[in-house]
């Protein structure tokens, strides 16, 4: 078995698989209230348990750690993290952009992503060896097509993407057009794939950052942790259901110490 393509048609499969049945409830689930105060539905616990099992099915020496289950770290030295839908609220008021998260870690690091977002048609890929001293494929890619990030200089012409607790950053004039999407993974993903400078997220998740931390490197972009602190590796044991990883991802290091002044607060709360 080549492990990597094996990797590769999983994910692929197993996100079509589910995202068909998802987009079945888009728009008309029920949402109730996390006690973090972020919305769940049956369609989250469903593509939750959905994907656990699918990863034990063809992976069985692989642990997993997931948004709705199961969130302490795994021995394992392969481990999966599911979002199961990376944008519940678009998905509960029927707006077309959320996905289906996967990240793939070795030794508690990512080595590669996969975020497919079922209604517009794009499932993102990509393998990041770090120093993990796998010998692995490399690069970013939209639909199996290669990705980069831009070289654009900041300016009213170029975006650069806020969540919804980042909206403080517009006290102060911003060298970008501002654009909040209302999903993690995207935000990112647009670095990735040239269309925004920047994107900085206050208060995600693990499994919010897992897939794309693999993707948006791969593709060339910067990752900046704001509380100096990096995510990876995870550590065996740890409940990540609540810890926070504020983060600036900006399309190239020089374009990171620009926008840093802007965003820096945001890693002291």
């Amino acid at each position: 078995m080549d492990f990597w393509p094996t990797v590769l048609e999983f994910a692929d499969r197993t996100t079509t698989r589910v995202g068909r049945t998802l987009l079945e409830d888009f728009g008309r689930a029920q949402a109730t209230e996390k006690a973090d105060g972020s919305l769940v539905t049956q369609s989250d616990r469903w593509a939750d348990e959905a994907l656990r099992q699918a990863i034990a099915q063809a992976f069985p020496s692989h642990g997993v750690l997931s948004e709705e289950a199961e969130h302490f770290f795994p021995e394992n030295d392969w481990c999966w993290i599911i979002d199961p839908i990376d944008g519940t609220t678009n998905f509960t008021r029927g707006i077309p952009l959320w996905g289906i998260s996967l990240g793939l870690l070795y030794r508690g690091t990512p080595v590669f992503g996969y975020v497919y977002l079922p209604p517009i048609a794009q499932a993102f890929h990509g393998f990041w060896p770090g120093d993990s001293g796998l010998t692995m494929p490399q690069g970013a890619f939209l639909n199996h097509r290669p990705i980069h990030t831009s070289e654009a200089e900041p300016s009213n012409n170029q975006f650069f993407n806020l969540c919804a607790r980042s909206t403080a950053v517009l006290k102060s004039p911003f060298p970008c057009k501002i654009r909040m999407l209302g999903v993690a993974t995207y935000n990112v993903l647009t670095v990735a794939t040239g269309t925004a400078l920047g994107s900085v997220e206050a208060t995600p998740k693990i499994w919010d950052i897992a897939a794309v931390w693999a993707i948006a490197q791969a593709a060339g972009a910067s990752w900046i942790p704001l509380d100096r602190q990096s995510p990876f590796p995870l550590q065996v044991g740890q409940n990540y259901s609540r810890r926070p990883y504020p983060t600036l991802v900006a399309s190239r290091a020089a374009l990171g110490e620009q926008f840093l002044p802007h965003v820096q607060f945001l890693g002291q709360g």
